[in-house]
């Protein structure tokens, strides 16, 4: 895609675009629902508080466990509604273009919770401590190496990245296939011969029916980003056995 704009050496890309304006969109909806908190709350309120109940004890609380699981909360919470919001402008109109089908969105936000559970767990543990984690007790001597460098391998490549591609080719994977059915319907109509024009209902069908299971499937990365981040914590902060 070309930029939108340039500032000197600086492009101003569409997906740029919408990802500021998720943040705008976010930021509004949480200032206004919560500037008047009341113990009987308002519609927006409630809505709001529903949204962070579900992150903070659907995923938070059972995932990292009610001693440590409330400092993780705000971050947590922060990554699923914008995930989410950026994932359903994929589908919604006028924006239809997933932002986290540009695989550079997705590794800033893992590289978020990255620095965040290394840095838990080094807290927690100490230097040593946590990469003593790594290696069960009890094991052989000569299978210790072995299992180091695999957790190893585990704890700094092999989580961040396909944490980013399971993202990341979702909301690309789905957005090309709707495209494909809307396109080739499009194709089909514009033929000009009756039989292909009959069929070109069928490609329209089918992409409005992908459009409907894109928008759970799109709400569903989201939850499993948070779910799988949340896990990732837990490891880090977990007492040694």
């Amino acid at each position: 895609y070309q930029p939108l704009f340039k500032v000197g050496g600086f492009e101003f890309t569409r997906p740029m675009l919408l990802i500021t304006i998720a943040a705008v969109i976010l930021i509004t909806w949480l200032l206004l629902s919560t500037r008047r908190k009341a113990l009987v709350p308002s519609k927006s309120q409630y809505f709001t508080e529903q949204v962070y109940d579900f992150v903070r004890n659907g995923v938070a609380r059972d995932m990292i466990g009610t001693h440590d699981f409330m400092r993780f909360v705000p971050l947590l919470f922060a990554l699923f509604v914008y995930i989410l919001l950026n994932n359903w402008f994929g589908s919604l109109p006028p924006f239809q273009n997933p932002p986290m089908a540009r695989i550079a969105l997705p590794m800033g936000l893992v590289a978020i919770v990255y620095v965040v559970y290394h840095a838990a767990g080094i807290k927690k543990h100490g230097l040593g401590g946590y990469f003593k984690l790594m290696v069960p007790p009890n094991l052989p001597v000569f299978l210790v190496p072995v299992i180091f460098i695999l957790e190893l391998m585990t704890f700094f490549l092999i989580r961040p990245l396909t944490l980013t591609l399971r993202l990341f080719g979702n909301m690309f994977a789905g957005h090309m296939l709707m495209g494909v059915f809307i396109l080739g319907g499009s194709y089909l109509l514009m033929s000009g011969k009756i039989g292909l024009m009959a069929v070109s209902v069928g490609a329209f069908g089918m992409g409005f029916l992908m459009q409907l299971l894109e928008l759970l499937i799109q709400a569903l990365q989201a939850y499993v980003f948070v779910m799988l981040a949340a896990s990732y914590f837990a490891g880090a902060v977990a007492d040694e056995h």
